[in-house]
């Protein structure tokens, strides 16, 4: 069985595209790229950790996105957007610090944009419109 997934986290596009494993996956290269600006402009400017995953999830899959939450550095200061294009499933996980800026009903907000552009087939552009949501809700750091 094959997985295609794909991690992205701020400040590695460099090494993403020097992979060209990781480039079988559903991003081309601007993708990756706009991916991680979103990735770093999301940490840089709220000081919390935004990670995004991209792949199967694990049945319970809320369970599985947060296990994959608590491996990010500092998990009470992040948030991870964990997307499962196959099974057409997204959980949005936030840690206890996180959750105090972005409250449920803001990340249920961002979901359901996100979703939306999925919808139209617009994977990467409805994550990175979903991470600005995320960003102005959470506000500077």
């Amino acid at each position: 069985m094959v997985r295609l997934e794909a991690q992205v986290t701020a400040g590695n596009s460099t090494k993403l595209t020097d992979r060209p494993g990781v480039l079988d996956g559903p991003f081309n290269t601007p993708q990756l790229l706009r991916l991680d600006e979103a990735l770093r402009l999301a940490d840089r400017s709220t000081g919390l950790i935004f990670s995004v995953y991209v792949g199967d999830l694990d049945e319970p899959t809320r369970g599985h996105a947060e296990k994959l939450h608590e491996q990010l550095a500092d998990p009470d200061s992040a948030v991870i957007v964990a997307v499962s294009p196959n099974q057409r499933l997204l959980e949005i996980v936030t840690g206890t610090v996180a959750r105090k800026r972005i409250p449920d009903r803001a990340a249920k907000l961002a979901a359901l944009s996100m979703a939306a552009a999925f919808g139209g087939g617009d994977l990467a552009g409805g994550i990175v419109a979903g991470l600005a949501q995320l960003v102005e809700q959470a506000g500077k750091s």
